[in-house]
């Protein structure tokens, strides 16, 4: 009886393989002099670079945001959707007045909501644009974090300094995020940067 060999690769192999090219297509972004890492872990749970890209006002360059996800996605609400942990990373590109970026978060809040559900995250809005304004000023090369932890809520992180409280509405980091994926986002380009689909 003749022995047939079969040419497919052991599973390790193949899962070896794929782990290398993940390597090689994954890659850290550089964006006007920032590097954005490919990867970022949340509450123990790694997270993949999904979309990068700089905020714009008028001609000039604000900051860079990069949006960290388990898994890839290419809509606002599949991002939305997504129960595990995520993370928005900004790193300033110029100067701003801290207490100018929390209205104006505010502000992106409440043009990408219902009335009823921004009602609803006042208590929020009004404590985050405290904590920015305490820092009077973020200068270039400053960053923030916004995360989202499961069971715990969404935690700010700035200059590298975690907040103390979480912000504990459920709702709060999908409002946030709606700032720059809503239907009225805060940059129509890095929006689509946001969601991977940047040129």
């Amino acid at each position: 009886m003749r022995t047939v060999t079969s040419m497919a690769p052991p599973l390790a192999i193949t899962l070896s393989l794929a782990a290398c090219w993940a390597d090689v297509a994954a890659a850290p972004v550089e964006l006007a002099g920032v590097t954005l890492q490919d990867r970022a872990s949340v509450s123990g749970t790694p997270l993949v670079l999904n979309g990068a890209g700089i905020r714009y006002k008028a001609i000039f360059k604000v900051y860079t945001a990069g949006l960290y996800l388990e898994g890839k996605a290419t809509t606002p609400e599949a991002v939305l959707s997504m129960a595990g942990p995520k993370r928005m990373a900004i790193t300033m590109l110029r100067e701003i007045d801290s207490n100018e970026l929390g209205k104006l978060f505010a502000r992106g809040l409440e043009d990408n909501m219902e009335k009823g559900a921004f009602a609803k995250l006042i208590p929020g809005v009004i404590r985050m644009s405290k904590v920015f304004s305490d820092h009077k000023a973020l200068k270039e090369g400053d960053t923030f974090e916004l995360d989202w932890v499961p069971g715990t809520g969404t935690v700010l992180t700035i200059k590298g300094v975690p907040e103390k409280e979480p912000f504990k509405e459920p709702e709060f980091f999908n409002g946030l995020l709606r700032i720059w994926l809503g239907p009225s986002p805060a940059d129509w380009k890095l929006k689509e940067a946001l969601l991977g689909k940047g040129k």
